[in-house]
């Protein structure tokens, strides 16, 4: 787990490439992509390309970490004291320190940096000290088993990938073990027991819950084609239930509160009652044209949550494709752009940057897709965006805009 990478993606020299594309301008000069993420396309010191979860560069052998402050992959030197580690190149006396997240030897697998300036509890000498994704779990499978091992470390991988994101994007993440009580985040990775309960993925008062078993292909798919969904992965596991998480956080008793309420429906309808209607009479016929998925139209909690985690994947992925120099705006599709009016908020002083990003997006996921059916793979992104749904999209992004800038509503 120390070296993990792509195995179909060879360390080849290109020093001279950039680390990261700029993101090209679309006819009227807008640019997309500019830190609404955190870029993916990251070097090694010695100028080969190295990915998100390496520790150690295949082509040189530097050590390499995730340093969360910089959203990056960094080259690493040996610090003074034994275990820590400095930028490398760094002759800085005050430069910072890290450590390895006390994870990385674990099933897991953790790459991430503990900045010695950010150790919370315990000390900087003696066992190592977990890192901020770390340090949000409340509870890891029983690692006796080691398919259990197996499983964590894929529901971990899932959840780096998103809590990088969410430091990218200034959303605040703080721990409910130890460093926020009230209003942290904090996650059990649980594994049933043969006969025992079942466990279901779920938010609940800042605990996300995940049913680790859903880290098996197999198992994950058979409940994909039984609830007849398009889409269903751990990430999007995790990027949905952490949408309820921050409606929690910065939705609900704020100023967004009644405008949520205008575009997305009143949340305190009964919450049991719709999901008990939906499984039993499922959406109604019109959903496509008002929400992103058919759960979405369960209750305006889930529409929430489901379009937040569309908001992240296209983020997140767009964000990557202009990382490695791959631009929307040059793909050959002439699908109908989307216009100001579809917006939450046509004037908004992000509204046209923020159409870029819709119509790159859904240029590039209709090549994604053809691309997916070349390999005899379903649809890359199984999703049609409306006119509706563009509309919440932009709210979400404008109350991210808001929480990572302190803005108020």
């Amino acid at each position: 787990h120390l070296t993990t990478r792509p195995s179909s993606m060879p360390n080849t020299p290109t020093p001279s490439r950039p680390s990261r594309a700029p993101s090209r301008a679309s006819a009227d000069g807008t640019r997309i992509g500019d830190g609404w993420g955190s870029r993916r396309a990251y070097r090694c010191q010695c100028g080969r390309p190295v990915f998100f979860q390496n520790s150690v560069c295949l082509a040189c052998g530097t050590p390499l970490g995730f340093e969360p402050r910089r959203a990056s992959v960094v080259s690493l030197s040996p610090g003074v004291e034994p275990g820590s580690w400095r930028l490398f190149g760094d002759a800085s006396a005050d430069g910072p320190v890290y450590q390895n997240c006390g994870n990385l030897d674990t099933p897991a697998g953790c790459n991430w940096l503990v900045e010695r300036e950010a150790v919370i509890g315990g000390s900087w000498q003696g066992a190592r000290p977990l890192c901020v994704a770390c340090r949000l779990n409340r509870t890891i499978p029983n690692l006796r088993d080691p398919r259990s091992g197996e499983l964590w470390r894929k529901t971990e991988a899932a959840k780096w990938r998103m809590v990088s994101q969410l430091l990218g994007l200034g959303l605040p993440v703080r721990s409910r073990i130890g460093e926020d009580p009230q209003r942290g985040l904090a996650f059990d990775f649980l594994r049933p027991d043969p006969g025992g309960p079942r466990i279901v993925t779920g938010h609940h008062d800042g605990l996300i819950t995940l049913n680790v078993e859903e880290a098996d292909d197999a198992k994950r798919e058979a409940i994909r084609a039984e609830m007849r969904e398009p889409y269903r992965t751990l990430l999007g596991h995790l990027r949905h239930e952490v949408g309820h998480y921050y409606w929690d956080r910065l939705v609900a008793g704020s100023a967004w509160l009644e405008p949520f309420r205008q575009l997305f429906g009143d949340e305190r309808q009964d919450y049991a009652g719709s999901l008990q209607r939906h499984y039993a009479q499922g959406p109604a016929a019109d959903w496509p044209l008002h929400h992103v998925s058919a759960y979405a139209s369960s209750h305006p909690w889930e529409d929430w949550a489901e379009t937040w985690a569309h908001y992240l994947h296209i983020v997140d992925t767009l964000e990557t494709a202009l990382s490695f120099g791959i631009d929307p705006i040059e793909v050959q599709l002439d699908y109908e752009a989307f216009d100001a009016d579809a917006l939450y908020r046509p004037d908004d002083r992000d509204a046209t940057r923020f159409l870029a990003l819709v119509n790159g997006w859904s240029e590039l996921a209709g090549v994604l897709n053809e691309l997916s059916r070349s390999m005899g793979l379903q649809d890359f992104y199984p999703f049609v965006l409306s006119r509706d749904v563009v509309g919440k999209l932009q709210f979400v992004h404008l109350v991210v805009r808001a929480a990572a800038l302190g803005e108020i509503a």
